[in-house]
């Protein structure tokens, strides 16, 4: 059985924007009932469980760690750890009268206790802000922390934040993802902490055991602070165990044995066959989230923009969505068509063999003796990177490799697994690297291809991207941002350090006994509202 969630319904929420408050628990009535364990099988291994230094999703960590806000299945943020979510029309955002600066005061919510007991507070969300931007932790992003002038907190259930900028992603930057523990960790190297394998949260769930490249076990936390419309203490579940499983065909067995039966990340590949497994339902819905091809301009012929034109003329996107069973669609801009700032006027270069080599001709790349093209004593011979034991990934990888060799141009399979994979994805330990991105309700696009993003592996630099980046990031004018985004989306579709390939959709794969699943299209992943989940 198939359900899906359609785009159109992802877009009205996210243009309904946050002023407007949610509930996260707007589920279907079914008679809920306490007890039972799901078993969750993940397509990589978890490297740390602290969110702000994991290069993966975060999906075991968002059953245990909690933010002040969150987004929702709509792409709409709502209140978490806080009351209500920031707006200007309930005073909770302030721009200063220079327009230049603006202030966001998150009202806590009380009675909330960490998993060891003790009581949540400002203080910890204050500490978070200062942990995560010291210069000593080795976060993946530390999005959000330098745009930070100041903390008060008035009271234990105040924070106001002082911005330095106006920064309209506030929402999807540090205080979203998760909250450090001050107690717990003050004082202490957060790079070497046992809190990366056990962190103590306020979460739903909390970990009890942690073997690396293996599993995480999590129990629920009896003294977690929601409640049910009903009134019911949750989570419903007892625990979650989440098993680290890379390698794709071993995935779908263990679905088919009953050793796992909740898979986030289906292959569109295996799509067929996992709708045939019994007791098994096939979940569809929307995902902010992009496959691309990425350049490591450390090479100098990848520096070179009319190999880059070449490559992106030689790949065929639709063959690639056929390839991978339709499922995925072909874009032209990592701004999916979801989002309203999505400028369907964003040049593209069109698949045309005949163009690509001509370009590369014109440019004195000229074949040798085995086909592949040579200019100064550099071949264009690349070592091509995708995650290992991805499925997808790999069948991409292999259309993209036979559409390069048709203009001359070799690229050599050189795939990694795990942590492997996201050191050499961050360090530019690759020629070219297939992958996907997925993001928040409000993107943070300089993370990428912004100078110096902590994302941007690919030591890439344009300062003219910077500064559209800068003013769509930097203003809650919605007519600036839009005219921004497509002035910031026209120089990567003509600079290409990133060609966006296709746009994806979520399979999940879940027992059908697991009731009030809904389907998050965010990075924050679909384990951001887990407590009222329930085996029926």
């Amino acid at each position: 059985m198939t359900f899906e969630l359609t785009r159109r319904a992802a877009l009205q929420a996210i243009l309904a924007g946050t002023a407007t408050l949610a509930t996260m628990h707007a589920f279907p009535a079914f008679a809920q009932q306490k007890g039972g364990t799901l078993t969750v099988g993940l397509t990589y291994e978890i490297d740390t469980m602290n969110v702000y230094s994991t290069g993966f999703l975060g999906d075991a960590q968002a059953a245990v760690v909690e933010g002040l806000l969150a987004p929702d299945q709509h792409a709409k943020y709502v209140p978490v750890l806080a009351t209500e979510v920031p707006t200007i029309e309930n005073g909770g955002i302030v721009v200063a009268a220079d327009g230049k600066t603006m202030t966001v005061t998150y009202k806590l919510r009380p009675g909330v206790k960490w998993h060891d007991g003790k009581p949540f507070t400002s203080a910890d969300v204050k500490y978070t802000w200062e942990a995560v931007k010291d210069p000593a932790f080795k976060a993946e992003s530390k999005d959000g922390s330098a745009e930070v002038a100041s903390i008060e907190t008035p009271d234990d259930l105040t924070v106001v934040v002082h911005y330095n900028s106006i920064l309209p992603t506030f929402a999807s930057t540090l205080f979203t993802f998760g909250i450090f523990p001050k107690h717990l960790l003050e004082g202490t190297d957060l790079n070497t902490s046992s809190y990366n394998e056990t962190p103590v949260g306020t979460g739903p769930f909390k970990v009890t055991e942690f073997v690396r490249g293996q599993y995480v076990v999590t129990e629920r936390f009896d003294d977690y602070w929601a409640k049910s419309e009903k009134g019911d203490a949750l989570p419903y579940l007892d625990k979650i165990i989440f098993k680290m499983i890379p390698d794709t065909n071993t995935l779908i067995t263990q679905l088919k044995s009953g050793e796992v039966n909740l898979v986030v990340s289906t292959p569109y590949s295996q799509a067929k066959q996992v709708e045939g497994i019994s007791g098994i339902e096939m979940v569809k819905g929307p995902l902010l989230s992009w496959q691309h091809l990425d350049f490591n301009f450390k090479r100098p012929s990848l520096a070179d923009i009319n190999v880059r034109k070449a490559i992106a003329a030689a790949i065929d996107r639709a063959v690639l969505s056929k390839a991978q069973g339709g499922f995925p669609e072909p874009i032209k801009s990592p701004v999916v068509p979801v989002f309203e700032f999505y400028d369907p006027n964003t040049p593209e270069i069109a698949y045309n063999v005949a163009a690509a080599n001509k370009i590369l001709d014109e440019a004195g790349y000229a074949p040798g003796s085995d086909g592949v093209r040579e200019k100064n004593g550099e071949r264009l011979s690349y070592a091509f990177m995708v995650q290992a034991g991805r499925a997808d990934d790999e069948l991409a990888q292999q259309v993209i490799i036979a559409q390069l060799k048709a203009i001359g141009i070799e690229a050599v399979a050189n795939n990694q697994t795990g942590v492997a994979y996201r050191e050499a994805r961050y360090k530019g330990g690759y020629d070219l690297i297939y992958g996907r991105w997925i993001t928040s309700a409000d993107p943070v696009y300089s993370v990428f291809w912004g100078t110096g993003g902590a994302n941007n592996g690919q030591s890439y630099s344009n300062p003219a991207l910077d500064a559209a980046l800068s003013k769509f990031e930097t203003t809650l004018d919605p007519a600036a941002r839009k005219q921004a985004a497509a002035e910031f989306q026209k120089i990567l579709a003509e600079d290409l350090p990133s060609i966006p390939l296709t746009t994806n959709v979520a399979l999940i794969a879940k027992t059908a006994a697991l009731k009030n699943f809904v389907p998050n299209p965010t990075n924050m992943t679909n384990f951001v509202h887990t407590a009222e989940w329930y085996m029926g």
